[in-house]
């Protein structure tokens, strides 16, 4: 599975003009799902970004998690972060997860954040998006679950 992630002060996701999620302070989690990824991957990343600290403390330096800054998080499904892109102009989407498989492990995904106490807002699986965000910092980063042997 791969995640870019953003820490945001204010993000929505609309679909035919109607808001679907939004949260205030929290993480951007644009969430890909790849061919062989399984429920242990999705647990792995959502311990991983629950736990990532990028938010402030008292004292201004990113010594906080989502948890423990409470805030929330806006997950969208987002196959084209298993875009191939190394050859030619068109990118090729043959690492990214058929769409049952997608949307079963995304919904794990959110499940599971659930499960933790964090608040989890989503857009709509295979629709149309358009996304809204206020990026704070601006932090960005990308999480990738380990490569299995």
């Amino acid at each position: 599975m791969r995640a870019v992630v953003q820490r945001v002060s204010e993000a929505r996701v609309e679909v035919d003009g109607n808001i679907t999620g939004s949260i205030g302070l929290g993480l951007m989690v644009l969430l890909g799902v790849g061919k062989g990824d399984d429920e242990p991957s999705a647990d792995w990343l959502v311990d991983k970004i629950a736990g990532l600290r990028i938010f402030p403390d008292s004292d201004g330096k990113m010594n906080l998690s989502v948890e423990q800054s409470g805030g929330a998080l806006l997950v969208v499904s987002q196959f084209t972060l298993y875009g191939d892109t190394r050859r030619g102009r068109r990118p090729s989407f043959d690492d990214a997860a058929p769409p049952d498989e997608a949307n079963r492990l995304y919904e794990y995904f959110v499940q599971r954040a659930r499960a933790r106490g964090l608040k989890v807002e989503t857009g709509v699986f295979q629709a149309m998006m358009s996304v809204h965000l206020v990026n704070e910092g601006p932090v960005t980063l990308i999480c990738e679950t380990p490569l299995k042997a």
